[in-house]
């Protein structure tokens, strides 16, 4: 029997990030990955989608050069290149992954772990013995039970990741954050692209007025979205399928060529034997963790979305450091109060902390405050026709930063100056001293100080 001193279970960004961090510091680590290195982040999620994103973009860009005095003959894209280009990224990334674990003495083992006892994982028939234990099982798509769905064939984020076709038409049923984003990649394609949102707003939990204004946006674009809408039956009607919905007081069917189902995700809790390794569920049937990221049996770590508490790879990556940490003995706990998220549309979408209707239902005395993009000479220098918004919430009486939510590019590479400012409880002055580059769209954050 092999014997370790940390057994990981997943090898995505929490798995391959915790053995990394073990291995380099000298611990022996075992890492279990039942289909591919990199986890769904890698392979079907973030780098995939954002890789389809980024060419969508250029190709947004191309049509749009005129108004930077830019003139193409003829803007084209070759979608079965932009697949291409998606799996060589990918397979790129997956290479640099197994190097990391190969410099850091990581056993990596490919095979579907089973837990025999507290201290035993058993995989392709080899018993490997442990101390610690970190789960990062990820987490999958959440089916909904529609009638119908089970006789019809639809798209998860997978088949939409790997058709080699654009349809002409395509429902998305739900409106988070994956949603969005393929509705925003296939209607810069040309798809007629139709978003059905259970909530009154499409992104629910992100604020309210940025997700209304990028809803505007693409409604400029294309994108039909229907709200406060429940989908009551899916069916295959010849080479098409029909989508029948609940509206206001009345039904509306729905025809695509295809249907992408988007709504959520689930964590992945339901292979392995939590009663072995006597560890407990809450009320909502989800882990419990502590801020050190162990679960009730104190060997046992749970990181990343089979947790629970925030299915995003970068809070995934966070964790596995915290985890590691403790093990270590470094003292080290969790913050989940700067976690920013980004929804990466063409504007992109970035938010950081707490939003208003979070403040408001905690009776959080706060101010509010929006400005446009175009504050910033960098973002006007860069942008068209749109001036795009950032909000800042400040707390009344202490004067941190509560809360920075940004639609416009590129939020996503500045979001995290206001995740800095919120994890390290900045007031407004003491950011105020920071100096940012000119021009750049860092910027805007002075306005508000």
């Amino acid at each position: 029997m092999k014997k370790y001193q940390l057994a990981i279970i997943g090898g995505g960004p929490a798995g391959y990030t915790a053995a990394e961090k073990a291995g380099k510091a000298g611990l022996s680590v075992v890492l279990f990955e039942k289909k591919a290195l990199g986890g769904v982040c890698l392979n079907e999620g973030c780098v995939p989608t954002k890789t389809l994103l980024y060419s969508a973009k250029m190709y947004d860009i191309a049509k749009e050069s005129k108004r930077f005095g830019v003139t193409f003959n003829e803007s084209q894209y070759d979608f079965k290149r932009i697949i291409s280009r998606k799996n060589k990224v990918v397979r790129k990334l997956i290479l640099g992954v197994k190097a990391k674990m190969e410099k850091a003495n990581v056993e990596c083992v490919m095979g579907e772990a089973q837990v025999i006892d507290e201290q035993t994982i058993e995989c392709n028939e080899i018993q490997y013995q442990f101390e610690k234990l970190i789960v990062c099982t990820g987490s999958s798509s959440f089916v909904p039970p529609i009638k119908g769905l089970n006789e019809t064939v639809f798209w998860t984020h997978n088949e939409a990741l790997t058709t080699q076709e654009v349809p002409e038409s395509l429902i998305i049923i739900g409106g988070g954050v994956i949603g969005i984003e393929f509705a925003s990649f296939y209607n810069s394609l040309g798809t007629e692209v139709t978003v059905i949102e259970l909530m009154d707003e499409i992104l629910p939990g992100m604020d309210k007025d940025l997700s209304a204004l990028l809803r505007t946006e693409y409604t400029k674009k294309g994108i039909n979205f229907i709200l406060q809408t429940k989908v009551q039956e899916i069916k295959e009607k010849e080479d098409k399928i029909a989508v029948s919905i609940t509206i206001n007081v009345g039904s509306q069917t729905l025809i695509a060529d295809k249907v992408l189902l988007s709504t959520g995700r689930k964590p992945n809790t339901h292979k392995l034997n939590w009663t072995t390794l006597d560890i407990t569920f809450n009320e909502k049937g989800l882990l419990t963790t502590n801020k050190h990221l162990q679960s009730s049996n104190p060997n046992v770590y749970i990181c990343g979305d089979v947790n629970g508490v925030s299915l995003l790879a970068h809070t995934a990556i966070r964790e596995a450091e915290v985890a590691v940490n403790h093990i270590l003995g470094i003292e080290d706990e969790m913050n989940y109060k700067a976690i920013p998220a980004v929804v990466y549309t063409n504007p992109e979408y970035a938010t950081v902390g707490q939003t208003e209707e979070e403040l408001t239902a905690a009776d959080i005395d706060y101010t509010s405050t929006s400005l446009p993009l175009s504050y910033s000479g960098r973002f006007v220098a860069e942008n068209e026709g749109f001036n795009g918004l950032c909000k800042v919430l400040i707390d009344s009486k202490t004067q941190t930063i509560l809360g920075v939510h940004i639609l416009g590019n590129p939020a996503s590479e500045i979001i995290t100056t206001a995740a800095m400012a919120i994890e390290l409880k900045l007031t407004t002055k003491e950011w105020g001293k920071i100096v940012f580059p000119h021009p750049t769209v860092n910027e805007i954050f002075k306005e508000f100080l």
